[in-house]
């Protein structure tokens, strides 16, 4: 845990690799009550999820929630849609942003601040093959400089 009481719980990393990340924005979600104790588990995974907006609101779809180890009858549907919380500012801003071609709005982690299971949403642009291809030379050639500077310190 950190100072502000936020703990990660899962992290969305084909994200990262697969877009340009525009802007960022932190999103409550509602959740029903084995989904937050699944969640508080660790039993959550963001790789194929997305969000969209519909009727002035948003929802994140095939974030998949594993149901609750000691739930019962009530437990929910692993992949069911559910609504984040954002201001209506932001919201707006995403209907104009999100219609363009090209971008998309990603779940980039799910974290637990103050009790409470906020989203991390990103509006994002999809990369090309040679962008990935790029950002590949750029973190070996980076793995690479930083390796040649540790052999010098220690010859």
């Amino acid at each position: 845990m950190t100072k502000d009481n936020i703990r990660v719980i899962a992290r969305n990393k084909k994200a990262r690799h697969d877009y340009h990340i525009e802007e960022t924005y932190e999103a409550g979600i509602i959740l029903k009550g084995t989904e937050i104790k699944s969640i508080r588990e660790g039993k959550v995974n963001l790789k194929d999820s997305f969000a969209l907006v519909e009727d002035g609101e948003v929802f994140l779809y095939n974030m998949h929630i594993s149901p609750y180890s000691h739930g019962n009858r009530e437990n929910h549907d692993p992949e069911r849609k559910r609504k984040l919380l954002l201001n209506k500012s932001e919201i707006r801003k995403l209907i104009g942003r999100a219609a363009m071609k090209g971008y998309t709005l990603v779940p980039l982690s799910i974290y637990i601040k103050r009790n409470l299971a906020k989203i991390e949403l990103a509006l994002a642009r999809g990369k090309k093959v040679w962008d990935k291809r790029e950002d590949i030379a750029k973190r070996t050639a980076e793995r690479e400089i930083e390796r040649a500077f540790k052999d010098r310190q220690f010859s």
